[in-house]
């Protein structure tokens, strides 16, 4: 079994990004990265700082927005309309989840989708379905995800595909990018029945849920691919959806948690604002 190295590879992506950044900035162009933070949810903070920690890195400038947990829907659009109209931020991420009163369908639908670094806006998402030449400003997980496997040369098209979840910011769009490299892709979520028949089937297995320890060694078949997205904290321990230890036993190559996907994610995310920069420069990404 091979580990499926998010760390090594989300920091190759970065060094390139850094080029890329260094190459804009001769050119008068310094991309900027806008977070607005609602509210004070801890693990929140957590994924806001990895995402300052690369912005740093790369050369990308950081803006950090904090508002309070009592504003209010109209108030977080405000203030995405406020970092729409500026022509220094190219990027504008609104951290989820959002408190239970901002509506975030809402909230996603005020950034414009040229600065929707997040790919969460319906524009970003509906033009993924049509082909690959049509990714551009996707989600960061499903964009890491493909990438890892190409960083591995793993191959897609043929592959028997498995997700497993089917939310709008992993599971639907890691579904459509598999289909558009020509997998052949089935989507699982909590309504499957026998779950174990979908995935043991699977060349390529994506689990995406947040509950620890749902894919276990007899539900996976040998020699499969196994990325696991999952982030469960048990005892104190960050865990995937994947028993680990049991399943690498069968998989060809698994990723670890942490140190799969998370990385990954982020390294996208530094990717989409450069080409954000790029797009709202006239120049091509």
């Amino acid at each position: 079994m091979k580990i499926l190295d998010g760390r090594k590879v989300a920091n190759e992506r970065l060094d390139i990004v850094t080029g890329e950044v260094r190459a804009l900035i001769d050119q008068g162009i310094t991309p900027r990265l806008a977070v607005v933070f609602v509210g004070d949810n801890p693990a929140s903070a957590s994924y806001v700082r990895q995402k300052e920690k690369a912005c740093k890195k790369t050369g990308i400038l950081y803006e950090h927005v904090d508002m309070p947990d009592t504003a209010t829907t109209e108030e977080v659009i405000a203030k995405v309309n406020e970092l729409d109209a500026r022509a220094d931020v190219h990027g504008i991420l609104v951290q989820l989840p959002l408190p239970a009163q901002v509506e975030a369908p809402l909230v996603i639908r005020a950034i414009q989708p040229s600065k929707d670094v997040d790919g969460f806006h319906a524009y970003n998402i509906g033009k993924m379905t049509l082909s690959t030449d049509f990714e551009s400003l996707v989600p960061c997980t499903p964009k890491g995800v493909i990438r890892l496997l190409e960083a591995y040369d793993i191959p897609i098209q043929g592959q028997e595909a498995v997700v497993v979840g089917h939310s709008n910011i992993v599971g639907k769009p890691m579904s459509t990018m598999l289909l558009n490299r020509d997998a052949t892709v089935t989507t699982c979520h909590k309504e499957t029945q026998d779950l174990a028949f979908h995935t043991r089937r699977a060349d390529i297995l994506v689990v995406a849920v947040g509950k620890a320890g749902l894919i276990t060694e007899d539900m996976v078949k040998e020699g499969a691919v196994v990325v696991d997205v999952g982030i469960n904290r048990v005892e104190g321990k960050l865990v995937g959806d994947v028993d680990f230890e049991n399943v690498s036993k069968k998989a060809a190559y698994l990723t670890p948690v942490p140190g799969g996907c998370g990385p990954m994610t982020v390294a996208c995310l530094m990717e989409n604002v450069v080409e954000a920069a790029k797009r709202l420069n006239n120049l091509k990404p």
